[in-house]
Parts: C-alpha cells; sequence; structure tokens
C-alpha cells in the first residue's frame, strides 16, 4: 500500500464547523490508499470516501463517492462504495430492505460499468451479500461476503486495503457464543502488522478495537483505542470508539473524555445516532465513576431530544437505556417504576423498558402489576422471534428471566428467584455483547449477588459479585456489593480491594 500516494489530512472545510467559526478547521481522517482505475482526478475524493467509510461514517460517506460517480461516471468503484454504505456490518439492524434494492442497484451498475479485475472482485464479494436477499437470512449472507473478501485477499496478498475489509467482515461474522474469538483473533493477526506499517490508517485502529472488544481481549487493545481517536479526530465514531475498551476495562475518566468528545463532534455534524450512543456510554461512565449528577444531566438532555422513537434501533436503543441506567443503577425503583416505552420502539428495545418497570414495580412490592410488565415482555419475546436477530431475542430471553426472578423474590418464592436469575446469569455470560451497547443495564450475574445478599447470603453472594467483576471490571454495583458481602463474612483484605477499587 503506497501510502505516499494520499494523505488524508486535508485542510478541508467542514460546513457545519465553518458556520460557526471565523478560520476553517481542518478535516484529518486518516491516511489511506486505494488505487483505482477511476480517473485521477477523483483518486483523493475516492480516498477520502473509503476514509470515511472506515470511521462508520456512513451518511458522509456515501455522498463522498456519489460526488465521485458524479466527477467521474465511468468510476465502477464509485458505485461499489455506495453500496457499502448500506451494509453495516457491526450494527443493528441489518441492511433495510430499501437500502438493499439501493445496494443492488449500485453494484449492477458497478458491473455494467466494469473496471480492472482486482475491482471485479470487490464488486463481486459485496454482491455477495446483497444477493438473494429476499430469500437468504443476513446472517448466511453476510458469512458468504467474509468468504469472497478472504478470497479477494488472497489473489491480492499486495492490496492491503483488501486485507483491512477482510478483517473487518471476519469481525462482523464472529461467533458471539465462541468465547474462544477466533475471528476476532484471525483479524487481529492481520492487522496488527498493517498497524505497525500503516499507523495512521483509520479502518486499522478501528477494527483492531473491535477485534479486541472482549473479556478475554481487551487489553491488547488499549494502544489502538488511545491512538485512533488522533488518527481520524474528523469522525464522530473515531472519538467515541475507544471508549469500548475503556469501558471493558473499568478506565471510566477515560471512558468519559472520549464521549464527551464524540458527543460534541456528533452533534456538530447533526449525527443524532451517534451523539446518543456516545451519551449512552457516557451516562454509563458517569454512573460507574459515582457522578450521579453529571449522568442525571446527559439523561435530562435526553428528555429535551425529539424524534427518539423514530425508527432508527441506534437512537430508539440510547434512548431507552440511558433512563433505565441511571433509575436502576442508583437503586430507585419508583423511578424505575415510571419508564415507559418509546412510541413504536421495536420489540427487542420496548423489553427494556418493560424490564425496567417489573423491576422498579417487584422491589417496591407492587406484584400483580410487576406481572403485568412481564406478561409484556413474554410478548415482545415472540415478536422478537420473527423480527431481530438470535442475539436480540436471547437479551429479551435473559430480561424476562430477570424479571420473572424478582416477582418471585418479591412473593417471597426466594429457591425459585434464585433458580430464575441464575439461569438467566449463565444465558447473559454465554453470549458476547454488541457493541451498539456498554453491557447490560445492570448484569444478571450482578443481580444474582444482590438478590442473594438480601436473603442474608453474603457467602453465596460475594463470588456471583466476584465473576460479574471478571466480567465487567470496575462496575459500581458489584464492587459495593463485593465489600458488603466480603465486609459480612469477615473477609478483611478483599473489604480493603473492594473499598480501594470505590475510590
Amino acid at each position: 500500500m503506497k501510502f505516499a500516494s494520499l494523505v488524508l489530512c486535508l485542510f478541508v472545510t467542514v460546513t457545519l464547523i465553518a458556520q460557526e467559526h471565523d478560520h476553517p478547521v481542518p478535516e484529518k481522517l486518516g491516511t489511506v490508499s486505494f488505487p483505482t482505475s477511476c480517473s485521477p482526478a477523483v483518486q483523493q475524493k475516492f480516498e477520502r470516501a473509503v476514509a470515511l467509510l472506515h470511521s462508520f461514517a456512513y451518511s458522509a460517506s456515501e455522498q463522498a463517492f456519489r460526488d465521485v460517480a458524479a466527477a467521474d461516471p465511468k468510476c465502477a468503484m464509485a458505485h461499489w462504495g455506495i453500496a457499502m454504505t448500506f451494509y453495516h456490518q457491526l450494527w443493528e439492524p441489518w441492511v433495510t430492505q430499501a437500502n438493499l434494492q439501493q445496494g443492488a442497484a449500485e453494484l449492477l451498475r458497478a458491473d455494467q460499468l466494469g473496471g480492472k479485475d482486482r475491482e471485479h472482485e470487490y464488486i463481486a464479494a459485496l454482491t455477495a451479500y446483497y444477493r438473494d436477499s429476499d430469500k437468504v437470512s443476513p446472517q448466511v449472507r453476510a458469512k458468504a461476503y467474509e468468504q469472497a473478501m478472504a478470497k479477494l485477499a488472497a489473489d491480492n496478498p499486495s492490496d492491503d486495503e483488501a486485507q483491512v475489509f477482510y478483517a473487518l467482515a471476519l469481525v462482523s461474522t464472529g461467533s458471539l457464543t465462541d468465547k474462544t474469538h477466533p475471528n476476532q483473533k484471525k483479524a487481529a493477526d492481520i492487522l496488527e502488522p498493517l498497524y505497525k506499517k500503516y499507523p495512521q490508517h483509520p479502518g486499522i485502529a478501528h477494527y483492531l478495537i473491535h477485534s479486541y472488544d472482549s473479556t478475554e481481549l481487551a487489553s491488547r487493545g488499549l494502544n489502538a483505542a488511545r491512538e485512533y481517536s488522533k488518527i481520524a479526530p474528523s469522525a464522530p465514531h473515531a472519538l467515541h470508539m475507544p471508549s469500548h475498551i475503556f469501558t471493558r476495562l473499568g478506565l471510566w475518566d477515560d471512558s468519559i473524555a472520549s464521549n464527551l468528545a464524540a458527543r460534541a463532534s456528533a452533534h456538530q455534524h447533526g449525527d443524532i445516532g451517534e451523539e446518543l450512543h456516545a451519551m449512552d456510554y457516557l451516562t454509563y461512565a458517569y454512573l460507574q465513576r459515582g457522578r450521579d449528577a453529571d449522568a442525571a444531566r446527559v439523561v435530562e438532555d435526553l428528555r429535551s431530544q425529539s424524534n427518539l422513537g423514530s425508527g432508527e434501533f441506534k437512537i430508539g436503543y440510547a434512548a431507552t437505556t440511558m433512563p433505565a441506567r441511571y433509575a436502576l443503577e442508583r437503586h430507585q425503583w419508583a423511578e424505575a417504576a415510571k419508564i415507559q416505552p418509546l412510541p413504536g420502539a421495536a420489540p427487542h428495545v420496548a423489553a427494556i423498558s418493560h424490564w425496567a418497570r417489573a423491576l422498579g414495580l417487584a422491589r417496591t412490592g407492587r406484584i400483580d402489576e410487576a406481572n403485568t410488565e412481564v406478561a409484556a415482555l413474554a410478548t415482545c419475546l415472540e415478536q422478537a422471534k420473527t423480527s431481530t436477530s438470535p442475539y436480540w431475542q436471547t437479551q429479551v430471553h435473559v430480561l424476562n428471566l430477570e424479571a420473572q426472578a424478582w416477582v418471585a423474590y418479591a412473593a417471597n418464592k426466594r429457591d425459585e428467584a434464585t433458580l430464575l436469575l441464575r439461569k438467566a446469569a449463565d444465558e447473559e455470560d454465554a453470549v458476547e455483547k454488541l457493541p451498539v451497547t456498554p453491557g447490560p443495564i445492570v448484569p444478571a450475574r450482578e443481580q444474582l449477588g444482590e438478590m442473594l445478599l438480601a436473603m442474608s447470603r453474603p457467602k453465596d453472594a460475594l463470588p456471583e459479585f466476584e465473576t460479574a467483576l471478571a466480567g465487567a471490571p470496575g462496575r459500581r454495583g458489584a464492587l459495593h456489593g463485593a465489600l458488603r458481602a466480603s465486609e459480612l463474612i469477615g473477609e478483611t483484605w478483599k473489604a480493603q480491594q473492594f473499598r480501594a477499587a470505590l475510590k
């Protein structure tokens, strides 16, 4: 990859910023080299569009590729790029039917325009995802794309962009239930040598963070996390993305700084989805740091937003989780009982509100009302079975078990309650989280520790808190629970460690 061909630290005025400042702010998206058969006059514009794509700035990237296509009507790869912006490999939901049709049309146009042999492979690989979208599941089509990218990368070993896009495809098809993370490790093995060669490439740093976004691997991603925001600070997602690793490691102050910057940038760019995504992570980090008043201000800011009930999953999810986090992390049960689902929310999003209400009602002894929410959760689960991925079906099932457990606890059915909550914890622990969330609002394992502690069983509660902390280091609720349990059973040295971690 001849990176001398382009350094995308271009002094391009970002329109929204230029409107607010007397002096243009330079755009910095990182360094990308992607030779094509398109006109030399559009090459830099094409590589800028690819840089935006690597930072998941999908709308901006789509417009940039369209500008390339307008400037060079014979540029086949511009149409490949447009189709790539519709395929959000690591986000939910999968490509909408409208975008599937648009993407397929763009790829057909790309194929008609031709291009070099290598470019045909890129177009064919992406076509494998869009083909038969009305008949074949997204997971099967994503795997077909990954396999096609494997061939492209093998056929073109000197094409480093092919290696980078192949690594992303590996991460996107990695199993969420395989805790050995084979795909993620394979992707990292591809990316790490490239990162040493091209430390300013936005996609390499970005996808390394995603490769390492797990309890097992998070510590390996710290270097990429600290560098990515410097590589592409003009992309809001690049400012947020490091907090995935910071969250995994319990580095709350770093996560706060990352998401404050990401939120401000997303707001400036008018990207409400990315802004709310950063706000959700920010709320989570503030609560873990014990900065409840700061978390309250973020949640209050959320209430001033409009169109939160839109069909965009990223917006609906963040808008739903923030008030639930704020109430439940603080054990404000009456507050949780008042949470209402967003109008028109998808079933796996609405389930979060019903779950929060069920916990709030059960913890305040309002069993009949809590059972109404449990019934609503069961309805959400049935709807999710036909409307979303297996991952979210599992998450709704876990929420349902948790709600049932706390209702059973309120009804003094202690054995049933612990059995249900342990089942929920086992199911939750078996599945990795998706990038859209910093983690469960309150991990089931942590809830189990709380329940056992409330039953005056501190000796049984402590290992549950310790297991929860192994999976989510630095969680404030688990630390408080572990401190209390260790004090009650006389484990003084452990109590000292947990107390120190809370400072």
